[in-house]
């Protein structure tokens, strides 16, 4: 698979290829955030990590601009307990945050969990009519009363967990190593931040009442119009 690195830190985007490329994905780097939007926007790349302070502009703005043009998985490479610009960059579409000084070794893992996500066999139905929801497994696409909704790699899968257990509760932790291919550290905000952008995307269902609803203290649960 080909990934994109953006980061103007030639030193560790050599460290990180070198090790990449060992776990047999196909590398390529640029260092600034003009070369760094073109390239995400090629088509060539399965996935994307990106700094957020590059010269030329930011990561974040950058990764606004790839939300409204792709869906492409992106990780984002923060700086350690910057949590504002790991907020924000969640908030806008990220699928997921590493923090610098990066570790090679986790995010490999992080980025093959997203990467699996888009392919996952673990599929009883290819497609699942729920409400005004059309969920297409086999595309990974949902539809809302015919129109298509751009949902992230991240979001669809988290969606995809609900909805096969409709009217049930799911623990917090047991959705995140379902959706996330990870367990949730203390004070992390991710599965809160992707399920607030499901949530504004999805809208409410037909009878006006959301359609994830929140336990406290639990988890979360997908209901319908009629539930």
């Amino acid at each position: 698979m080909n990934i994109l690195i953006v980061d103007d830190d030639t030193e560790l985007c050599s460290l990180l290829q070198r090790y990449l490329e060992r776990e047999l994905f196909r590398v390529k780097t640029v260092h600034n955030a003009d070369d760094g939007l073109k390239e995400a926007l090629s088509g060539l790349y399965q996935g994307v990590i990106l700094d957020v302070m590059l010269p030329g502009g930011s990561g974040i703005e950058i990764l606004r601009q790839i939300r409204s043009r792709s869906e492409i998985p992106v990780i984002m490479l923060t700086a350690k307990g910057d949590e504002a610009n790991r907020i924000e960059g969640l908030e806008i579409g990220a699928d997921d945050y590493v923090p610098k000084p990066c570790n090679p070794r986790e995010l490999s893992a992080r980025l093959r969990a997203i990467l699996r996500r888009g392919r996952s066999a673990d599929v009883t139905a290819a497609k699942l009519e729920v409400d005004d929801l059309v969920i297409d497994f086999e595309t990974h696409k949902v539809a809302r009363n015919g129109e298509e909704l751009d949902l992230t790699a991240t979001e669809f899968n988290i969606l995809g967990v609900l909805v096969r257990e409709i009217g049930k509760v799911i623990d917090k932790n047991r959705l995140a190593e379902q959706s996330m291919q990870r367990s949730l550290t203390l004070f992390d905000r991710s599965l809160d931040m992707h399920l607030s952008n499901l949530r504004k995307k999805l809208g409410n269902a037909p009878d006006g009442n959301p359609r994830i609803k929140t336990i406290r203290g639990v988890g979360y649960m997908y209901m319908t119009a009629d539930a």
